[in-house]
């Protein structure tokens, strides 16, 4: 029984609590083994908090310097080169959107409490849909309760992914069942090949057939991380017809 109990705290710590310890029963080698697991989880736990801490501390220091370049940038506008003064702002603002991404993922792994309000998803779909030229939304109303400022950032990270790597027109659609709301995104464009379905997700992670380098490689490990804090997930699919899409899904 002691040993199957320290299985199901190994088991536990693998699987991403890191707080899963075991109790110390006795005092044999199964107990000391109890001891030893104890510790070291204990030290996993502390490493990876500390790690978080430093990234979430780095990436907010980073945002002085940044907000001190664009004033820099803005003094010396009529002395610079109108291109090169484009391309100044244009590094700022994809720095200042990897910090803000790299800040808001740190927050997810701190904060395991979500918010509970009601999101008309259809609401906020058109909103985000209306924010690009080539972009349709189809659907029905579904509400869902959560943080409606995270889940904009779902539809907002999947809309520009689609304008980075995709081809117009982009299609939304927002359905649900008794059990789950589902986000829909694709474009016209060819999509993924079933071998990159799960490496898109990764941090940092790009296509080897994007089209355009730019973004932080953050925007869909994002929108994964806070379908997930929301209790449900993303994942990328084959349509009928061939093509890739991201599909979201939400608790009701």
């Amino acid at each position: 029984g002691r040993l199957e109990r320290l299985q199901r705290g190994v088991e536990s710590l693998g699987a991403g609590d890191l707080t899963a310890r075991v109790a110390v029963e006795g005092r044999d080698e199964v107990a000391r083994l109890a001891n030893s697991f104890n510790r070291a989880a204990g030290q996993i736990e502390q490493l990876v908090h500390s790690h978080k801490s430093l990234l979430a501390n780095t990436s907010h220091e980073l945002r002085t310097p940044l907000a001190r370049i664009r004033l820099a940038v803005e003094l010396m506008k009529d002395s610079v080169d109108e291109g090169r003064k484009l391309g100044l702002e244009q590094d700022i603002a994809e720095l200042d959107s990897l910090v803000d991404e790299i800040l808001l993922a740190s927050r997810l792994d701190t904060v395991t409490e979500v918010v509970n309000e009601e999101v008309d998803l259809l609401a906020l779909a058109a909103e985000e849909c209306a924010r690009y030229d080539q972009a349709q939304l189809e659907g029905s109303v579904t509400t869902v309760r959560g943080d409606l400022r995270l889940l904009r950032r779902v539809l907002r990270n999947l809309l520009e992914n689609a304008r980075r790597h995709g081809s117009p027109p982009t299609e939304v659609r927002i359905a649900h069942t008794a059990a789950a709301a589902t986000i829909t995104v694709w474009d016209a464009g060819p999509g993924l090949s079933s071998t990159e379905f799960e490496n898109v997700f990764r941090p940092f992670y790009r296509p080897t057939t994007s089209r355009n380098p730019s973004g932080s490689g953050l925007g869909l490990a994002l929108v994964r991380q806070i379908a997930r804090h929301h209790g449900g997930d993303a994942d990328c699919s084959t349509m009928a017809d061939g093509r890739s899409c991201f599909v979201v899904t939400l608790p009701m």
